[in-house]
């Protein structure tokens, strides 16, 4: 693996520059993204050691240590002991989980990621009308059948549930919006787990996910865009309520 060189540690300070006094792990762990993110530190590429890093940022070893154990359990460094950190993937390939550790260590309320994940839908829905495919409905349909099959397993409802969002996004074709939802989603899935809490209410949310695929397999953009807002407002009802 490639080595980070040592005449680029003036070009790695210049990068990353020193860091507020007292910032914490998780500022240092911006600093690196922004880093990484750049395209200046190929995929595979060793880290500097902590010792040098924490001199860069002008923190403590122990604030570098953090950040670097957070983003290896998001997946973007692999740290190897006896051998130094490095980095994963490329700075697409990284993308999902950088906007997972910005939402994480924001200050987003429930609301606002509720509100953030009806628009991604809505607008997917849009896009899934537009460019619907024979493979796309498909996956759609057969998350259905699953849904009315259900019965009273609402575990396999809600995982069926799951598979028609995700079937939309595929045909909806932008994978930037579908990485952005999938963030959204896993930061609400402690209360999305049990939103549907009923057979009533998981009948009213497969007649809504019918209007929305026969919008969209009719390419009514218009008609499926307002199908998912309907959704997206049953559901958002009930997932404020299940976080109450």
């Amino acid at each position: 693996m490639p080595a980070f060189p040592d005449d680029q540690a003036a070009v790695i300070s210049a990068s990353l520059g020193a860091v507020p006094s007292g910032t914490p792990a998780s500022e240092v762990a911006r600093r690196l993204l922004d880093l990484f993110l750049g395209g200046t530190v190929q995929p595979g590429t060793r880290l500097p050691p902590e010792r040098q890093l924490a001199s860069t940022l002008g923190v403590g070893r122990s604030a570098v240590r953090e950040a670097l154990a957070a983003l290896e359990i998001l997946g973007i460094v692999d740290v190897r002991p006896g051998s130094g950190t490095y980095l994963r993937g490329t700075a697409s390939e990284m993308l999902p989980q950088t906007l997972r550790w910005g939402l994480l260590i924001g200050r987003q309320s429930t609301s606002e990621l509720l509100e953030l994940r009806a628009g991604l839908e809505i607008y997917i829905a849009r896009l899934a009308a537009s460019r619907r495919g024979l493979a796309g409905l498909a996956r759609q349909e057969s998350s259905l059948g699953r849904m009315r099959r259900a019965g009273e397993d609402l575990r396999a409802f809600a995982k069926a549930d799951q598979d028609f969002h995700d079937a939309l996004a595929a045909t909806a074709g932008n994978d930037l919006v579908t990485d952005l939802l999938s963030v959204v989603r896993s930061l609400l899935r402690v209360y999305a787990d049990r939103a549907v809490s009923s057979q009533g209410e998981a009948q009213t949310a497969c007649d809504e996910h019918e209007a929305i695929h026969e919008a969209v397999r009719d390419g009514d953009e218009n008609a499926a865009a307002a199908a998912m807002a309907t959704h997206m407002a049953t559901a958002t009802r009930r997932l404020s309520s299940s976080s109450d």
